[in-house]
């Protein structure tokens, strides 16, 4: 009996990690959602609230902060976005890190950059919130490119 007991909490607790590591999937995509949703409505003051200030970001053109996501933000047109393939890890209690592709509509400063980007980010838990502190993403070349 005492087998059996040891077994079912053993089982009991692997799926609560189980179910708690789906549901802070769901969070974090929500979270990495809400940061391009903002980005592409330009609203500033949502972005800021998912990024911490002092973010950092690695793009194919160079390095990016801050002051310039947010210049960026309005040299921007995207007409729709979509993310899929969305992977997250834990790495430890307060951080997590997530990968993913995002399809992109829209131009930026007049230009078409329409297309599938690789992308990935880091979120720290701050003062209780989960905020961005990296991010990088790189269109993917074309088949055979």
């Amino acid at each position: 009996m005492r087998r059996l007991i040891t077994h079912a909490t053993v089982a009991l607790v692997a799926t609560a990690a189980i179910s708690a590591a789906a549901t802070n999937d769901n969070a974090m995509l929500e979270k990495e959602k809400a940061a391009w949703q903002a980005f592409k409505d330009k609203k500033p003051d949502e972005f800021k609230k998912l990024l911490s200030a002092n973010l950092m970001a690695v793009y194919a053109e160079g390095f990016s902060d801050m002051q310039k996501e947010l210049a960026d933000m309005q040299k921007w047109d995207m007409k729709s976005f979509a993310i899929s393939d969305y992977k997250v890890m834990s790495a430890g209690s307060d951080t997590v890190v997530s990968t993913y592709k995002v399809k992109v509509e829209g131009t930026y400063d007049g230009k078409d950059q329409s297309g599938t980007y690789n992308a990935a980010s880091v979120w720290k838990k701050q003062k209780g919130e989960w905020q961005a502190i990296f991010h990088t993403n790189v269109k993917e070349a074309p088949a055979g490119g």
